[in-house]
Order: C-alpha cells, then structure tokens, then sequence
C-alpha cells in the first residue's frame, strides 16, 4: 500500500475561454443592395448618396445572385466615354462579380481579416444557412481591432 504525503490538493480553478470577437458583431446588417435589372446610373446614385463602394445584388427570391462596386460601376463609365454617352443605361447584371464569396457570421473577426488578406476584396457578404445576413467590409474589421482589450486579443 503507497501512502501519499502531498497533502490536500486544491483544484485548480478552471480559467474561463476567452470569447471569441466574431464577425456578427461588426457586420452591416441593415444593407442597402441592387436587383439585377437595376442600372448602373441607379447604383452609382445609391452608392454616391449613401456614401459606400459596393452593395449585393439580390434576385426577386431574396438570394445573393452577385456583388456590384464602384470598380464595376467604372467600367460602365471608360465605356461611355468611348461611346460619348453621358447616362448609364447597363444593367447590374452585366458588369456585377457573380463569383462571390462569402463568410459566415460565427467567423472570429482575426479570421475574416486573414481572409480579407488573401482575397484582397474590400467587402463580404454574411450568410447563414444559404440566407444572406450581412455585410463585412474591411473597415468594419479596422474597426473592431481599436475596441479590443488584451484579455480579448
């Protein structure tokens, strides 16, 4: 028989997880966006008034069909300009990114930034079970990391 001399131990206190900061809690939720038979000239309108540089663009069913930005809306531009048109009649869905990724909204905001990174692109659609939620742009991300304290780090 082996006696133990360490005496009473104390468990160790469990320490807490330290909470993730995750993309839902920085995202637009409130998202101005475009049909596909919406026209350039509209988009640019919007996305001057509202002061943003992109938006989703939705179909009649309500699902994420593309993305459309100022650099799409420029495109249409050098092309009137060729054409010495002053309006731009194009619709969205001729100059839109229909490749479009997206991020999830449970997400850690470190992650969403790595993938800003990688991909280089300013803004991402939220989706949660095949519905759009929101939108991240890169400077929500900025945004958040001023908040953060070292215990969230």
């Amino acid at each position: 028989m082996v006696k133990s001399f360490q005496g009473v131990r104390m468990a160790e206190p469990k320490k807490a997880p330290i909470p993730q900061i995750l993309v839902k809690e920085y995202m637009s939720t409130s998202l101005i966006s475009f049909k596909p038979d919406d026209t350039i000239d509209q988009v640019m309108e919007v996305l001057t008034k509202r002061k943003i540089s992109g938006a989703p663009v939705i179909d009649a069913s309500g699902a994420l069909v593309g993305i459309i930005s100022e650099v799409d809306c420029l495109k249409e531009i050098i092309k009137g300009k060729y054409t010495n048109t002053p309006k731009f009649p194009a619709k969205v869905s001729e100059h839109m990114s229909t490749d479009v990724l997206t991020l999830s909204p449970d997400l850690s905001i470190f992650d969403a930034a790595s993938e800003f990174l990688i991909h280089k692109i300013r803004r991402f659609p939220v989706m949660k079970d095949g519905r759009l939620v929101g939108q991240i742009s890169l400077s929500d991300i900025i945004r958040a990391f001023p908040t953060l304290r070292q215990t969230t780090w």
